[in-house]
């Protein structure tokens, strides 16, 4: 059983929706964004929603055969999640658990796990702020066994290459497992993964801010998850 739980990770983790696996594949296609009067430009695809600066390009990464749905946005977004020079842009992703085929609190270990390792647990970016606001371990990883199996956190850092200039990245992440977050959002979804990230510099903070703040999963923005994750519980 452990055995099958792990190999389910490495298969959400090739889905496409972490950083280092995030970049466009050849199936991509490009997206018509509207333009909004506050200057930015307003994409949708694949039930996903963002607020995005107006000389960024955009695709579509929803794939059928992996269940993944989204999109990448950037200057260049084929060089999305590139190594070892990442460049400006977000992705944003969310995995349909009923064409994965597995109990969705199973996501709780992609969302736990390996997904965005290349930024909080790289030796050339550092973690400056982390928030877990939901975090119930399912009974199968020794967690309660009537745990929801629930997980919701959002980080922030930087990035130092030698002989290029610093980024600033921030994330969200949310595996909706049995739990109230379940009730935000896209009901089909196991997990949702937002990345942003912005040269550093006096704006990185405020874009970032702004590429967060106005990502939405359905109807559902990423204030919305956290919401549901502080929620009280009923007794």
């Amino acid at each position: 059983m452990r055995g099958a739980v792990f190999g389910f990770v490495l298969a959400v983790t090739a889905v496409g929706c972490t950083w280092q696996d995030g970049s466009p594949t050849a199936a991509s296609v490009p997206l018509d964004v509207a333009q909004t009067p506050d200057g930015f430009a307003r994409v949708e695809a694949g039930g996903v929603g963002a607020l995005i600066p107006p000389d960024w390009r955009t695709v579509d990464t929803t794939s059928e055969d992996t269940a993944r749905h989204g999109f990448v946005a950037s200057p260049r977004p084929e060089a999305w999640g590139e190594a070892p020079r990442p460049v400006a842009g977000m992705s944003a992703t969310w995995v349909d658990a009923t064409e994965v085929g597995v109990p969705t609190d199973y996501f709780y270990l992609a969302a736990t796990g390996p997904l965005l390792s290349r930024l909080v647990a790289s030796e050339r970016c550092d973690t400056l702020r982390q928030r877990v606001y939901l975090d119930n371990a399912p009974m199968f990883t020794s967690g309660h066994p009537r745990s929801t199996g629930d997980y919701v956190a959002r980080g922030e850092g930087v990035c130092r290459v030698r002989g290029g200039r610093p980024t600033r990245w921030a994330y969200f992440v949310a595996a909706p497992g049995l739990g109230p977050v379940r009730q935000v959002g896209i009901p089909t979804s196991g997990l949702y993964v937002v990345v942003a990230v912005a040269p550093e510099g006096p704006r990185a903070d405020r874009l970032l801010e702004h590429l967060m703040r106005h990502t939405r999963f359905g109807d559902a923005t990423l204030s919305d998850f956290v919401r549901a994750a502080r929620a009280p519980r009923a007794a």
